[in-house]
């Protein structure tokens, strides 16, 4: 029976980076790349433009996730077993909520390496990942 491994993926260089790592560690186990919709709280563009709706910002970010989800995996070598799947909420408690619930082994996450100011403001998903998940973590620097 193979194991799981969840990597997180947005599109990044750093994400790019976990993906490619997992396939090439975890050759035999099964990879689920997981895109997660970040839920926007005031759609404001909605009162830019007349008929705009949360459904229309949702569909438009399902759509950018399976792009993503799509262009990920065709880096990928085909014999390795890949699953997507998209998701939405806040994204480091949607990986450790993922992982909770679908027997998932690993996590390989990216880090985008924020620092200083930006780090505090912003936060770590990967930072919060480490230290909240129920199964160990691998975090990936993008190569240059």
């Amino acid at each position: 029976m193979t194991d799981c491994v969840l990597v997180p993926v947005d599109g990044s260089p750093a994400a790019q980076s976990a993906a490619e790592y997992a396939s090439e560690q975890f050759p035999d186990d099964s990879l689920t790349l997981l895109y997660v919709i970040i839920p926007m709280v005031d759609y404001s563009r909605k009162r830019a433009y007349p008929g705009y709706t949360q459904d229309d910002e949702f569909s438009n970010e399902r759509e950018k996730g399976e792009h993503i989800l799509g262009t990920t995996r065709e880096t990928l070598p085909d014999e390795v077993s890949v699953v997507t799947e998209i998701e939405a909420g806040n994204p480091a408690q949607t990986i450790i909520r993922y992982a909770e619930t679908n027997d998932v082994s690993q996590i390989v996450i990216g880090s985008h390496g924020k620092q200083g100011i930006a780090r505090f403001l912003l936060g770590s998903v990967s930072e919060t990942v480490v230290r909240r998940s129920p199964v160990p973590v691998t975090v990936v620097r993008p190569t240059e």
